[in-house]
């Protein structure tokens, strides 16, 4: 089963966006704060989730003024000690008024404009709908139900970290985005950083579908 949905429609549905790790790869700095084409990564971001759901939610856990200062309601981790994105995705569920969650990281400012009503049409009847490039899964990148949040708890207070091995515990599915594979260009590099700037400026089509 597929939904209906038009491309520009808002859904009944929670955006959460990831920012709370260390940012130990681009050297300790908070990632989502970090400047991109003259604004902060986030607000790339965030623009891509703000069309197509009922509210953004950011996973923050330093710089919190900062972040509300973009407008956004901001959330920490649930636990301290920065546990990964499977502590953050939790605490957005939680957070979330919204039965249904889009969760993406704040290192994607190149997403695909449409991709939240087309992960909400390919998740058809399964529980969890991951993008997929055509190459490998981004599992950041994804629409969830929130009331997976207990099931979440209690894997977290098991120990587990790894999303993939959460996922697998679910109905869950890929949603192909083959066609604009270079819009999941995560930056953790500096280098990475120049790089796609240097391609979004000169208006390279396929990273803004």
């Amino acid at each position: 089963m597929t939904r209906g949905v038009e491309m520009n429609q808002r859904l009944p549905l929670s955006g959460v966006i990831l920012a709370g790790g260390e940012g130990r790869r681009m050297g300790g700095c908070d990632k989502g704060l970090s400047t991109f084409l003259g604004r902060p990564l986030v607000a790339h971001v965030r623009e891509r989730l703000e069309p197509h759901v009922e509210e953004v939610v950011l996973n923050a856990n330093r710089h919190l003024e900062d972040y509300r200062a973009l407008g956004c309601r901001v959330v920490c981790d649930r636990e301290a000690g920065y546990q990964g994105p499977l502590m953050g995705i939790w605490s957005g569920l939680l957070a979330a008024r919204q039965d249904w969650v889009v969760v993406v990281p704040c290192d994607t400012p190149a997403l695909p404009m449409a991709l939240v009503p087309r992960l909400w049409q390919g998740i058809g009847a399964h529980d969890i709908a991951v993008a997929h490039d055509g190459e490998r899964a981004h599992p950041v990148v994804a629409l969830m139900r929130r009331d997976l949040a207990d099931d979440l708890a209690a894997a977290l207070a098991d120990g587990e970290r790894k999303i993939d091995r959460w996922y697998a515990r679910h109905n869950d599915c890929y949603v192909d985005f083959s066609d604009c594979p270079e819009a999941f260009a995560n930056l953790n590099r500096p280098a990475e950083r120049e790089a796609l700037e240097r391609r979004l400026a000169a208006n390279t089509p396929t990273v803004s579908r």
